[in-house]
């Protein structure tokens, strides 16, 4: 009896594992055909292409209607111009309750006399050490007169740092200020299409640092400071918000060093490389102009 039970429990098993996987019960039973169509095997591969397409963008899906960061600026396709700048906060906290009360003051007051959209941006961004222990180790060497025991303690602190930062990565809250203004063509005319552009840039620019300043006058007596970011300040600001990971290491400043934000080579070249750099473009024209003259 017990045998029987084992063997129906073993069949059921079986049974279920075979269906599970898509293949007959019994072991010599043939597969199934699977249909051979051509509208089948159309869908097929519409299937195995949709699977094997690359994951999109995310910086290009968020970011597919701007146009460029110019002029302080990130101009959007739709000629809408947003401004960033960074505001260095007051310890309000630490203030007594005077000091409190005029920065309460001056921050309603400055609120009053807006009627445009202002938005508040904050981002963590990590602490860098390296240029401070690069400063004072730079700072060590150039001391001529400093004790040997000093050296060395000074050393020891710098490495522990450098390893401490490594370890524990720390982060602080950096504070934005965003501007936002569209223009429209129509109330702009100019003659041509190079002064259209032109124009339209002033007149986005002007509106945007007199919004700038009326922050920056009335924070001012909050004890805030508020500064304008430039187009790399822009770019390193996007920079963090997207690779917050990746910047721990591969750090923003040092794209610059590397030149990796360059249209072109920005390192010193000697004259007489410039001129034999000149002279081979000059060559290279003029080939093609022989060619476009035996074609035609």
């Amino acid at each position: 009896m017990d045998i029987i039970i084992m063997l129906v429990i073993g069949a059921g098993l079986w049974t279920f594992y075979r269906i599970m996987t898509k293949e007959p019960i019994l072991p010599w039973g043939e597969k199934k055909h699977k249909a051979s169509t051509a509208n089948v095997k159309g869908k097929k591969k519409k299937s195995m292409d949709f699977n094997e397409e690359e994951e999109p963008d995310l910086f290009r899906e968020l970011f597919s209607d701007v146009k460029e960061i110019t002029h302080h600026m990130i101009r959007f396709q739709n000629n809408k111009f947003v401004m960033l700048c960074e505001v260095d906060p007051c310890n309000y906290f630490l203030l007594s309750n005077e000091e409190q009360e005029q920065i309460d003051v001056a921050f309603e007051t400055w609120l009053s006399q807006i009627n445009y959209p202002v938005q508040f941006y904050l981002q963590n961004r990590y602490i860098d050490l390296s240029e401070p222990i690069d400063h004072m180790r730079k700072t060590m060497r150039d001391e001529d007169d400093l004790n040997e025991n000093a050296y060395e303690y000074g050393n020891a602190l710098l490495e522990e740092l450098a390893k401490w930062q490594a370890s524990s990565p720390r982060y602080e809250t950096k504070r934005f200020l965003t501007f936002t203004y569209i223009v429209n063509e129509k109330d702009i005319k100019a003659d041509d299409d190079e002064e259209l552009e032109e124009k339209i840039l002033d007149k986005a620019f002007s509106e945007l640092y007199r919004r700038f300043n009326t922050a920056k006058n009335s924070l001012r007596k909050a004890d805030m400071s508020v500064e304008l970011l430039t187009n790399e300040g822009i770019a390193e600001t996007l920079y963090c918000a997207f690779n917050r990971r990746k910047a721990v290491k591969n750090k923003f400043k040092d794209l610059g060093i590397q030149e990796s934000l360059a249209l072109y080579c920005t390192s010193e070249q000697s004259q007489s490389r410039i001129e034999a750099v000149k002279e081979m473009i000059e060559n290279e024209e003029k080939r093609e102009n022989d060619k476009l003259k035996e074609v035609g």
